[in-house]
């Protein structure tokens, strides 16, 4: 069963539309519908061509794309498939026809080199919103062989993206069928499903992915925060450290435990050079990271990338296994959003400086991207790392395997 907009998707190949704009909530059933029409106007219309598939990086648009296509019994049924992982392409069979399907990244500005020189037949792009523009316009440009068409998809962002105003805002001009979807749009979500989601997002991110709505992001970053609790002896199963580290800026350390399945900012270590006037040296903050963390088994110690000189230090300690974070500012501030709303994260109310900076930290208003305002972030930072850097936001404790 699928819905009147996913019909319109299949449709699209038929008309006369150059482009193809799908964008609206998370889970609302764009990808697949998206991807199943993409390759099967590619093998009905062409043959010995070469197509491109684009995510934010190879690895997420192979999970997000790829590899579901791959096991649809619609797919399997229908063409021989091989998965060239090496190479990052996918061929497809059917009969005497036979395509390539190529796999590229747009992580970044350099991104646009990886798919330079390519001539294809048509390109998918998955979750544009997330690539430089100088990544999308080369693969748009790779597209000259006649007849080719373009696909996007994305969620929701700031309404001055360049996405947004390039293209859904010039639609007409650009010859697209723009088509805004909904998680109703998505027959194959439950009631219950429908819910879940519902309680996942808040703020700006509620706006976006679950309304589905262009918005700014404006105010507290986390408004929904209510997570203090009483600072309490509890039987926690395993501690991990998170860190932000400064000199003239502060250093802030927190110290977390796991206790039936909820993580607990234990207590944090907070330092200004800048406040107290008294400026710390790599080994004075090392010997505040022994204190905080007693003599507890500490599984990590997950810490800014950039504080390589602190690094180094620990490493020759050999006291702490240390990660250096995935410090994916807007996609880790989505995270630690999501753990509050579920109440995966709660802070101890000893913790003054973490809870104080919750009530500071905010976006800048006068930036026409999202960001925060670089103050009052040191903690947020931390716990960013932290939530990020694990993964505690999915649905399942997936982290155990990765950080053990």
């Amino acid at each position: 069963m699928i819905s009147e907009k996913q019909r319109k998707i299949l449709a699209f190949p038929y008309s006369n539309y150059d482009a193809i704009i799908c964008d609206g909530a998370v889970r609302s059933g764009k990808t697949s519908i998206m991807t199943v029409a993409f390759i099967d106007w590619a093998m009905r219309s062409f043959s010995n061509m070469r197509f491109g598939i684009c995510g934010k990086t190879v690895g997420s648009a192979t999970e997000n794309i790829v590899k579901p296509y791959m096991t649809m019994s619609y797919a399997q049924k229908r063409y021989t498939m091989k998965w060239r992982r090496s190479d990052k392409i996918l061929e497809i069979r059917r009969g005497a026809v036979a395509n390539i399907f190529e796999v590229f990244g747009g992580r970044d500005e350099s991104s646009y080199m990886l798919i330079q020189g390519r001539t294809l037949a048509g390109v998918l792009l998955d979750e544009v919103v997330l690539m430089p523009e100088s990544f999308v316009n080369q693969a748009l440009a790779r597209c000259s062989v006649n007849g080719a068409k373009l696909w996007f998809s994305c969620n929701p962002d700031n309404p001055m993206h360049w996405f947004y105003t390039d293209w859904i805002e010039r639609r007409g001009e650009r010859n697209a069928l723009y088509l805004h979807f909904t998680m109703q749009d998505n027959p194959a979500l439950s009631e219950k499903t429908l819910e879940r989601y519902e309680k996942m997002y808040s703020g700006v991110f509620y706006d976006r992915y679950i309304r589905g709505l262009w918005v700014l992001a404006e105010g507290l970053i986390y408004p929904m925060f209510d997570n203090v609790c009483q600072t309490i002896q509890r039987k926690y199963e395993q501690y991990y450290i998170s860190m932000d580290y400064g000199i003239q800026n502060p250093t802030a350390i927190l110290l977390w435990g796991l206790c039936e399945d909820v993580w607990y900012l234990i207590k944090e270590y907070y330092h200004s050079g800048r406040d107290t006037n008294e400026q710390k040296t790599d080994r004075q903050y090392y010997d505040e990271l022994e204190k905080l963390s007693g003599d507890l088994s500490i599984k990590r110690l997950i810490i800014d990338p950039s504080a390589s000189s602190f690094i180094v230090l620990c490493r020759q300690k050999k006291r702490f296994k240390v990660l250096e974070a995935d410090n994916s500012v807007i996609e880790g501030i989505q995270h630690v959003a999501q753990c509050l709303s579920e109440r995966k994260i709660m802070v101890n109310d000893c913790c003054k400086n973490t809870i104080r900076e919750f009530g500071l930290y905010s976006w800048d208003s006068k930036s026409a991207e999202d960001k925060p305002v670089k103050e009052n972030d040191h903690s947020m930072d931390a716990l960013r790392y932290f939530c990020q850097t694990t993964g505690i936001w999915r649905n399942k404790r997936n982290y155990k395997s990765i950080l053990m």
